[in-house]
């Protein structure tokens, strides 16, 4: 019997698995820009996506993936399963396993991300949790390389909260021997411990952009968080990528938001509608990014 592998953090691909993954991404964009046949190694198989949360582009890049791979999306909105009434998710895992190649989740709880990959007998797929979002810095990656050449020499910074993408962007960084400064006002630390050294954390936005090649930043109030809005706004003030702020980053820097996204918040409008904005590529390349993951972890 084949070892299944999941993927809930970075860290269940390593280094090199990412790299791997990311070869191939750029590999079946290039296929999909160019309106080539697309390899079908999903034929034949089934891959379920269940959501708690909302989503748009985790929903969409990874139903078409699965459909352009050759594979059969089965969509499933968890308050309308047997799980919304209270179904312990060991059963559910044993039972989607008997129906299914392999389970995408997108869900709040990384204990109940945890449990069903410990009872599923197919690959796991973290699709966000509240600790991380794994599927969305495969395609930060790949874009920075389609940007920059390169992932190594370069300085990133995240400004803003410390959550899951945040953590997710430490992994990465940490697995790949990057360079990471994070702004965050105090009490908004991520959860992933850092370094100190090529991952650190400071309190001044610029200080964190200051000579940055790679700028990210995410909302104020994450998903669930909308309660705390108001508190929000007033911890995240002056934490907002703009004109004023990028004037500290090196000349040429690339500005990434993984969407949705609150103009004249956490980002000034211009980096998402100007004509150079890589936050559309970035959105794009969530459904080559997954594919190749599909690729990688269904066999």
């Amino acid at each position: 019997m084949k070892e299944k592998r999941d993927l809930l953090t970075l860290e269940d691909l390593r280094a090199q698995g990412i790299l791997a993954v990311l070869d191939r991404a750029d590999e079946l964009k290039a296929l999909r820009r160019a309106g080539e046949p697309m390899p079908k190694p999903l034929a034949g198989k089934s891959i379920g996506l269940i959501f708690e949360k909302a989503s748009t582009r985790t929903r969409v890049s990874f139903e078409v993936g699965v459909f352009e791979l050759g594979g059969h999306p089965v969509v499933l909105n968890a308050k309308d399963t047997q799980m919304g009434r209270g179904e312990p998710i060991e059963d559910t895992a044993r039972v989607l396993s008997r129906y299914l190649h392999a389970i995408v989740i997108r869900t709040f709880s990384d204990e109940l991300l945890a449990k069903l990959a410990r009872y599923a007998t197919v690959p796991v797929i973290n699709a966000l949790t509240d600790g991380g979002h794994p599927c969305q810095i495969l395609a930060d990656l790949q874009t920075v390389r389609e940007r920059k050449g390169t992932l190594e020499g370069l300085r990133y910074a995240w400004v803003g909260d410390g959550n899951n993408v945040a953590n997710s962007w430490i992994e990465a960084c940490t697995l790949l021997n990057l360079e990471l400064t994070l702004a965050v006002p105090k009490g908004y630390d991520p959860a992933v411990a850092v370094d100190g050294k090529r991952i650190r954390i400071v309190r001044d936005p610029r200080e964190a952009m200051a000579g940055a090649d790679v700028v990210i930043t995410d909302v104020w109030a994450s998903m669930g968080q909308e309660g705390e809005a108001a508190a929000r706004k007033a911890a995240f003030e002056g934490y907002i990528v703009s004109p004023e702020t990028m004037a500290r980053a090196r000349e040429g820097a690339m500005v990434l938001h993984c969407l949705p996204a609150h103009r004249g918040e956490e980002i000034d409008g211009c980096y998402l509608d100007g004509a150079d904005s890589a936050v559309w590529d970035e959105a794009e390349n969530r459904l080559h990014a997954q594919k190749a993951l599909l690729e990688y972890l269904v066999r």
